[in-house]
């Protein structure tokens, strides 16, 4: 019983959820001479009108913007206006806290994003090399560093693969054989009971509703504008808890989380000294015992 300490994985949006608006709000629109407002109205409608998915339309209205105002747009100028992305209290130290907790615990801490904004804005972000993974929408680009084409668009049904993919440890987003591979659920490297997702909204509740119908935890944050539709997650039971967006300790979502690292990790021992006590059922008979075993 003394094997690898278990996992448990946070899996975040980041938009409203660990940043306090959408990333491309910071930097990026700005630098096209739009308010935050003009450019997703026109990204929104542009998707309407078209029929398109939505992380498409935005994805498309970023490259021709840029291009009709002769704006730089390569993978290195995105991941550099990722440095201007700021975090809600807290966040900054906060994966250094809970990891040493679940450490304290006898888990081990793994943190995912899985978020429909853009990754390279996510990679230039202070608290990028916090996660084992991000899965954020993303450009194809050529030689010269120019985007050409999307490399993968995460809507907000397309989430909840990568929660498969987290669950099996199967992490690059290439391979679709493995991930579709039948796998016990005991060889499963994230078991479902030792996953956390913490979003903000409507575009989490597949991932939220797949928390709950597997025995992990749904955590939605809010803002004072968005606290209404929170509370309504919570009302349809589409999650566990609602908080404010406050990541320090000693703070309500703080010491919940903490509470959950130690019921997940109690549960984890006591999961594994019943699997113990069956592998060794038996073992310890008196010899006129055997037959009735």
């Amino acid at each position: 019983m003394n094997g690898p300490a278990p996992i448990i994985a946070f899996l975040y949006d980041f938009d409203k959820t660990l940043c306090t608006t959408d990333m491309q709000n910071y930097a990026f629109i700005p630098s096209l001479g739009m308010t935050p407002a003009e450019f997703w109205a026109e990204a929104n409608g542009f998707g309407r009108q078209n029929r398109m998915d939505g992380i498409l339309a935005y994805m498309y209205m970023m490259l021709r913007e840029a291009e009709r105002k002769a704006r730089p747009f390569t993978r290195e100028d995105l991941v550099e206006k990722g440095r201007g992305v700021e975090f809600f209290p807290g966040v900054a130290d906060w994966f250094g806290r809970i990891n040493a907790f679940g450490e304290s615990q006898g888990v081990r801490v793994e943190h995912y994003v899985i978020s429909s904004g853009l990754r390279e804005i996510i990679e230039g972000s202070s608290i990028s090399g916090e996660f084992r993974e991000i899965y954020a929408s993303e450009f194809y680009y050529d030689g010269m560093g120019r985007p050409v084409w999307p490399k993968l668009a995460v809507n907000f049904t397309a989430k909840t693969q990568f929660v498969y993919r987290i669950n099996k440890g199967v992490l690059d987003v290439s391979d679709d054989k493995t991930l579709n591979d039948s796998m016990p659920d005991d060889s499963k490297r994230v078991p479902f009971p030792n996953m956390i997702y913490i979003g903000d909204g409507l575009s989490d509740v597949p991932c939220m509703k797949m928390m709950r119908a597997y025995g992990g935890q749904a955590i939605a944050v809010y803002q004072a504008e968005n606290r209404t539709g929170v509370e309504e997650l919570l009302a349809r039971r589409r999650v566990d808890f609602i908080f404010p967006a406050d990541y320090r300790e000693g703070s309500a979502l703080d010491g919940t989380v903490k509470n959950i690292i130690r019921k997940m990790a109690i549960a984890d021992r006591l999961w594994e000294e019943n699997h113990h006590q069956l592998r060794h059922l038996g073992e310890d008979v008196l010899p006129d015992q055997v037959e009735l075993f």
